[in-house]
């Protein structure tokens, strides 16, 4: 058997045994590589740590770092309540403030499953309240998460737009942004007329609490630990892990919620935070910074300004997704070092007829993506669809953006991340009932997701 194909049945292996068992992807690449380049490919082992990306890794640490001290201080929770009460009285503007927040968010570089275990909670609080169909409220935190994913200053952004500009290939950071938006957004305007979203409009506040009450409501029963485990610290965490917002280590393990202030007021801290965010995005974007560096910058500031509000928040850097991506973007480092990614795109050119090859990449994408991680799949099939982008039969900035999409739109799949986090979180509905509506939900969308994405991107031919 070639090492060609020794490597694609080893990954494929890899996915198999992360979906069946709780082991990181990431810990298995970087073992794939070790033995994969060590024994099918004679590599050395400073080949194979030269595969690791530095770069990627100080991104990764760097933005994380920065939205675990923003959901620290309090910051997050403040946007969340400031955006509900510029709607006061307006129920049917709800979804919509929990879809911007969630694309916020993500776009500033937090992970998407953060993202989803700390608004899924509140989103659910606000859909309890004023009797929101779970589903509506449910898919509006995980289209919106998706709908930021790709921002040139994402995590997923990152990684798409780093792999391209590597193989030499026009790419373009604003439309693979912009196309994970425009679909997500437009999932969004089908589910909240599939869910009630235009009954809504005919009904407004009237007595109980307000909005701010029900946030801080919702964020107590969720530190209250109902709803998740318990961190190392012993602090709550949100299902999947990720520990939920405003929670501060005490002495001897005990979780203490954080209410940095009350109503819309800003803390210092909190106001530093909103500044950093935003000179991060100004810098990168308007300066050309090193995201990585830019933002560990900004967090170690932030950091300083405020030690004690900051404790623990390396902790909560997100190290199982770091874990992931770099392990996974070592394993493709260690594949092109064979030749596997030639290799895999030659074949895949011999099928002959380019647009259904780019319809065959989006699908393995969208399939894969459902069940697995959404980053694996994208460093995996990215660097192997290069080969075939660089024939220049095909638009290779649509086919990236039309593959990002396919990938990243199914997470809501009850059996991705996001997904998972929706259905621990419901309330309002049976679980079962809700795990069953949104697994019909999320296959509709594995069929109808890629195959959208190709027709409106890649079959006309429009982006080069």
């Amino acid at each position: 058997m070639s090492a060609e194909l020794l490597s694609i049945l080893a990954l494929i292996l890899m996915f198999v045994v992360a979906t069946v068992f709780p082991v990181n992807l990431g810990a298995l690449a970087l073992v794939g590589a070790f033995l994969v380049g060590t024994l099918a490919a004679g590599m050395g082992t400073d080949d194979i740590l030269g595969a690791f990306p530095g770069s990627l890794f100080v991104i990764l640490v760097g933005v994380t770092l920065l939205f675990a001290i923003a959901t620290n201080n309090g910051t997050v929770d403040w946007l969340v309540r400031a955006a509900v009460h510029l709607v006061r009285g307006r129920i049917v503007a709800i979804p919509l403030v929990i879809f911007t927040i969630a694309a916020l968010l993500t776009a500033v570089g937090a992970p998407a499953p953060a993202v989803a275990a700390i608004l899924a909670p509140i989103a659910y609080g606000f859909a309890a309240q004023y009797k929101i169909h779970a589903l509506l409220i449910g898919l509006m935190v995980a289209h919106g998460t998706q709908a930021g994913a790709f921002s040139p200053i994402s995590v997923l952004g990152g990684i798409v737009n780093g792999v391209t500009k590597e193989a030499g290939l026009p790419s373009s950071s604003l439309v693979l942004f912009l196309a994970s938006f425009a679909f997500n957004a437009a999932a969004a305007v089908i589910v909240f007329l599939m869910f009630g979203g235009p009954a809504l409009a005919r009904r407004t506040v009237s007595g109980g609490p307000s909005e701010e009450q029900v946030a801080e409501e919702t964020l107590a029963e969720e530190h209250s630990g109902t709803s998740g485990g318990v961190t190392s610290d012993g602090g709550s965490a949100s299902p999947g892990g990720v520990a939920s917002p405003g929670v501060a280590s005490g002495g001897g393990g005990t979780a203490t919620i954080a209410r940095p202030g009350t109503g819309l007021r800003l803390t210092t801290h909190q106001a530093l935070t909103l500044a950093g965010i935003v000179g991060l995005c100004a810098g990168v974007l308007a300066f050309k910074l090193d995201l990585g560096l830019t933002a560990v910058t900004v967090a170690v500031i932030l950091s300083l300004t405020s030690p004690k509000a900051n404790k623990g928040a390396v902790e909560r850097v997100a190290w199982p997704t770091v874990l992931l991506i770099c392990g996974v973007v070592t394993y493709v480092g260690v594949l092109q070092e064979i030749g596997t990614i030639d290799w895999v795109g030659t074949h895949v050119a011999a099928i002959g007829v380019p647009l259904v090859v780019a319809l065959l990449i989006c699908y393995v994408g969208g399939v894969v993506s459902a069940f697995a991680s959404t980053v694996g799949i994208l460093g995996a099939l990215v660097p192997m669809a290069v080969p075939f982008l660089s024939q220049g039969t095909l638009g290779p900035i649509a086919m990236i953006a039309a593959l990002a999409v396919s990938s990243a739109i199914v997470d809501v799949s009850p059996f991705s991340t996001t997904g998972a986090l929706l259905v621990a979180n419901v309330r309002g509905m049976d679980r079962d009932v809700f795990y069953r509506k949104l697994l019909g939900y999320g296959a509709a969308v594995v069929v109808v997701g890629p195959l959208a994405a190709w027709a409106l991107l890649v079959v006309p031919g429009w982006l080069g």
